[in-house]
């Protein structure tokens, strides 16, 4: 059998922390257990503060767990992960480089040519709705263009996992739609293993083949693994009327509701 792409297994981090003066443990999620098969496009949703982004960066090997074991294509994680792309939420395109120096600098650090570099880069500003826009800073682009930009830089190096940070919250609705839909259609031509982190339930049901829920932190962990057996190719905005997504939706959110609530009360105590 073909090992999955990610095997995270009893996974723990648990962070020093300084508290009036006080140094305390905080820990921030514990026995996390997810399994992504090749191919698979698998989200997490959760409460604000539950630890999706920190379970995506010890996968993509930015953060040591303090527990657990993650395994990538059946091998053991040590150090950073090299078969995956990471897309952050926040911006990483460099400002003083033109949309196609951007994409393209990724294949240049790794050795390839200038020439073929930029070549392959010039194809997938094309590919992203970007053509024209090759010479243009960042600075010049819209919030949506940007993002297609890091979304090329990230696919261009053809990473055989992709690791996705609420790469699209900070888009407006449409635009958000857009740039879903784009995702989709290149996931759908490699089949990419996918961890894709949102707040958004909506999104990562219109997205996935699968939805992981997160409890509410502190030492969250999985309380629920829903299968999304809506047909593919999709629309995400078309797929929302679908009579099995609101059913869906509905199952996911009854189990998601009470965690949300939970660490809005916790946000809210804390806060005091």
């Amino acid at each position: 059998m073909t090992a999955p792409a990610i095997e995270i297994r009893d996974l723990a981090c648990t962070y020093l922390s300084e508290e009036e003066k006080r140094s305390s443990e905080y820990t921030a999620v514990r026995d996390v257990n997810i399994t992504i098969a090749e191919g698979e496009f698998v989200s997490v949703v959760g409460p604000t503060g539950c630890g999706k982004s920190t379970i995506l960066n010890m996968t993509a090997g930015l953060l040591q767990p303090s527990g657990g074991s993650i395994r990538i294509f059946g091998e053991p994680l040590s150090g950073l992960n090299r078969r995956a792309g990471y897309m952050f939420q926040a911006e990483n395109l460099m400002p003083w480089r033109t949309a196609l120096e951007n994409v393209a600098a990724g294949l240049e650090f790794r050795g390839v040519g200038r020439r073929e570099a930029r070549e392959r880069a010039r194809a997938w500003l094309r590919r992203v709705g970007l053509s024209g826009f090759e010479d243009s800073y960042p600075h010049h682009l819209s919030g949506g263009m940007r993002k297609r930009v890091s979304m090329a830089q990230t696919l261009i190096m053809d990473p055989d996992i992709i690791l996705m940070d609420e790469s699209f919250s900070a888009l407006d609705i449409q635009t958000r739609a857009l740039m879903e839909n784009l995702l989709l259609d290149i996931w759908s031509s490699k089949r990419k293993a996918v961890l894709f982190i949102t707040h958004d339930l909506d999104e990562a049901i219109a997205m996935s083949d699968r939805v992981v829920v997160m409890s509410a932190g502190p030492g969250s962990h999985p309380i629920g693994d829903f299968p999304i057996d809506l047909p593919r190719p999709r629309d995400v905005t078309e797929v929302r009327g679908d009579p099995k997504f609101v059913a869906i939706h509905r199952a996911v959110w009854n189990v998601l509701r009470e965690e949300v609530l939970k660490g809005y009360r916790r946000q809210m105590k804390t806060g005091e």
